[in-house]
């Protein structure tokens, strides 16, 4: 099979959708655009969003659309790019609000997915240079079984729930078990219009987790030193 299940915690899941004719097809899918187009991210880090969040850490989810369709940037972590690249936009927005600086901050996002943040976009693969290329493949279904899968085997986790297309799955989400933060996206057609900046997500997740006793996340993210200013001395 092209998609190699996880570990980390989330074999369960995993091993429940495997099985179903829809994961077999999008295995084929995917294995032939990576085999015909240049695709993202690395066919090693597609399920990166599972890998580096153990399930039982599991305490915030984030959803995003699809990988940055740029050479080098996707990860396989919603939002977040290579440590040696530039943040594009929303990513800088959303350094902005968690309180990074988008000019000094390492722009991966690997330290809160290791916290218990699970970056997920909803389409996990993309052709270089073609947003939305590996819409309705699969991934779409796979996405929402991972948010049932939340919703029925965990409690008490924080969603971000970030524009339209994120905000499509609340209806899956049991608002007596977990809670829904909801905001407009962070891209610059949203952030520039008001609908981002402010909504003050990330304090609010660590309210949240704090007085239901769970370990807040710590969003400052380590400095970066290859785009620093440089100095006179």
């Amino acid at each position: 099979m092209f998609l190699e299940p996880c570990q980390n915690g989330w074999e369960p899941f995993f091993n429940q959708e495997i099985k179903k004719e829809y994961f077999i097809k999008l295995s084929n899918a995917v294995e032939r655009k990576y085999g015909s187009d240049v695709c993202f991210p690395p066919k090693e880090a597609i399920f990166s969003a599972f890998a580096t969040c153990p399930f039982n850490s599991l305490s915030v989810v984030i959803l995003g659309q699809d990988p940055y369709p740029n050479r080098g940037q996707a990860e396989g972590l919603a939002f977040s790019v290579s440590a040696n690249q530039k943040p594009p936009a929303s990513l800088q927005n959303i350094l902005l609000e968690s309180g990074n600086n988008p000019k000094t901050a390492i722009p991966s996002l690997r330290p809160w997915s290791k916290q218990g943040v699970l970056l997920l976009n909803r389409i996990l693969t993309i052709s270089e240079s073609k947003p939305l290329s590996h819409k309705n493949l699969g991934w779409e279904r796979f996405t929402e079984s991972c948010i049932d899968f939340i919703n029925d085997h965990t409690t008490q986790v924080v969603f971000f729930l970030w524009g339209s297309i994120a905000q499509k799955v609340e209806q899956r989400i049991d608002r007596n078990k977990h809670y829904v933060l909801k905001s407009g996206h962070p891209s610059p057609l949203s952030a520039n219009r008001g609908y981002w900046f402010g909504n003050n997500h990330f304090a609010r997740a660590n309210e949240i987790l704090m007085d239901i006793g769970k370990d807040r996340v710590e969003w400052e993210l380590p400095t970066n030193t290859l785009y620093r200013e440089p100095t006179l001395f």
